[in-house]
């Protein structure tokens, strides 16, 4: 998983976002978006890449905090065997 492509598209949809006027909407936005459209192995990374300092800082600061405030709603659901 190319971590630098999640990023540049996790970026790209907290552009989007950012332009909303309600900042905790906005950031709630991300990662509703993420947790709906991203595949688990997705999440996985882009979550492993907000404890990288090189790779956060790469981040936009919204994507950051969305990833931040709802990492537990964005970790996948583990399916039972």
């Amino acid at each position: 998983m190319d971590v630098d492509n999640l990023i540049e598209m996790a970026n790209r949809i907290g552009q989007f976002f950012d332009s909303m006027p309600d900042r905790a909407e906005a950031v709630d936005s991300v990662a509703d978006h993420i947790r709906r459209f991203w595949e688990p192995r997705m999440r996985l990374a882009i979550l492993a890449a907000i404890d990288d300092e090189a790779a956060s800082a790469t981040m936009e600061p919204i994507v950051r905090e969305a990833l931040t405030l709802h990492r537990a709603d964005l970790q996948p659901k583990t399916v039972a065997a």
